[in-house]
C-alpha cells in the first residue's frame, strides 16, 4: 500500500500541509489489507497455472489426510509376504488384490504409497513451519531494531547459508538422530535463513513506504507500526516462498530417509525410504523406484505450480498491468 501526500495549498503552506498530512494518514491507516487480498484471489482464479498446483495439491493432501480410509492394508502390514520369492516380486495388475504389485517385503505398494503421502504431508508442513516461525522471528527482529541488531542476525544468517541446504538438514538430522521428528527439525533449520533474509528485506522496504511516514507523523511508536502496518504489508513474499518450500520440504524429506536418516524400520511407508530399498530390485521390480519417485516429483511440481503462480498474483509489476 503506497500513498502520495498532497500538496500543501495557498499561502499558508506550513499549516495546510500539516492538517492535509494528518488526514490523509488517517484516511490511509484505516484502509485494511482486504482489496489487496481481493486482487490476489481473483488473478489466481485466472491463472490455469494456479487451479493445475492447486488441484495436485488437494489431491496431495486428501489422499494424506484420508490414508486410513484410501489405503487398502495398514502402513507397516505385508499381506503378500508368500508370494515373493528371490528372483519374483509380483507387479502391476498380476494380482487382483494388489493393483500396483508388491514390495520386496510382501506389502502392498498402493498402500504404502498412500501412507507415504501421510508421512511426507507431516513432514513438509511441521518442517516448513518450523522454518518461517523462526525465519520470521529473525528477520522481524532485524527489520524492526536496524543497526547492529541487524549486522548481528544477518551475519549469522549469512554463515548458514553459505551451507548447502541439503549438506545443512544432514548434518543436523545426523547429530540429532535417525528419528522423523529429527527430520523435520533438520530440514526446517535449513529454511530459517531464507525467510528470515526475505522478510528482513521485505520489512526494510517497507519502512521506507509513505504510509509509514505518515503513520510517525500520526506519532505511532515503532512497535504498533511495525506489528499493525509494516509487517501485514512486508509478509506477503513471506507466503509465497512458504509455498515453494513445501516443494522442497518434501523432497529433502525423500532424501534425508533415501540416505537413511529418517529412522523408522525397513517395511516403514514413506516415499524416500521405498526409493532406498528399490535400489537393490531395479532388474526385476523397476516400478518399486518408479512408483514413488513420481509421486515426489508431481507433488514437488504441484507445489511448484502454485507457489509461482501465487507470487505472479502478488508481484506489483504484474499486477500493474
Amino acid at each position: 500500500m503506497s500513498i502520495s501526500l498532497p500538496p500543501a495549498q495557498g499561502p499558508s503552506a506550513a499549516g495546510g500541509e500539516v492538517v492535509d498530512t494528518v488526514a490523509v494518514a488517517q484516511t490511509a491507516l484505516k484502509e485494511g489489507p482486504g482489496g489487496f487480498w481481493r486482487d490476489v484471489f481473483r488473478r489466481l482464479r485466472r491463472n490455469p497455472t494456479a487451479w493445475i498446483g492447486a488441484a495436485i495439491v488437494l489431491a496431495f493432501v486428501l489422499v494424506a489426510a484420508l490414508a486410513p480410509v484410501l489405503a487398502p492394508y495398514p502402513e507397516t502390514a505385508l499381506p503378500g509376504a508368500k508370494n515373493i520369492t528371490p528372483t519374483y516380486i509380483p507387479g502391476p495388475g498380476e494380482l487382483p488384490e494388489f493393483p500396483l504389485g508388491l514390495d520386496r517385503f510382501g506389502g502392498d505398494v498402493l498402500s504404502k504409497l498412500i501412507w507415504g503421502a501421510q508421512a511426507s504431508l507431516l513432514v513438509g508442513v511441521v518442517s516448513t513451519a518450523l522454518g518461517l516461525v523462526g525465519g520470521m522471528l529473525l528477520g522481524l527482529i532485524a527489520g524492526t531494531f536496524g543497526g547492529w541488531v541487524d549486522t548481528i542476525i544477518m551475519r549469522v544468517v549469512d554463515i548458514i547459508l553459505s551451507v548447502p541446504n541439503l549438506l545443512l538438514a544432514v548434518s543436523i538430522a545426523a547429530i540429532l538422530g535417525q528419528t522423523p521428528f529429527a527430520v523435520m527439525i533438520a530440514i526446517g533449520a535449513s529454511q530459517v535463513p531464507i525467510f528470515a533474509r526475505l522478510l528482513r528485506a521485505s520489512m526494510l522496504q517497507q519502512r521506507s513506504s509513505d504510509y509509514v511516514l505518515s503513520a510517525q507523523t500520526l506519532g505511532l511508536g515503532r512497535g504498533r507500526i511495525t506489528m499493525s502496518h509494516v509487517l501485514p504489508n512486508a509478509i506477503g513474499p513471506v507466503i509465497v516462498q512458504g509455498t515453494l518450500t513445501l516443494a522442497t520440504a518434501v523432497i529433502d524429506a525423500a532424501a534425508l530417509s533415501f540416505l537413511g536418516l529418517g529412522g523408522g524400520r525397513p517395511e516403514t511407508a514413506e516415499w524416500g525410504r521405498m526409493l532406498t530399498y528399490a535400489q537393490d530390485e531395479l532388474a526385476i521390480a523397476p516400478w518399486l523406484a518408479f512408483l514413488p519417485g513420481i509421486c515426489i516429483a508431481v507433488t514437488a511440481l504441484g507445489f511448484t505450480l502454485f507457489g509461482e503462480a501465487l507470487r505472479e498474483a502478488m508481484d506489483p509489476r504484474t499486477r500493474a498491468r
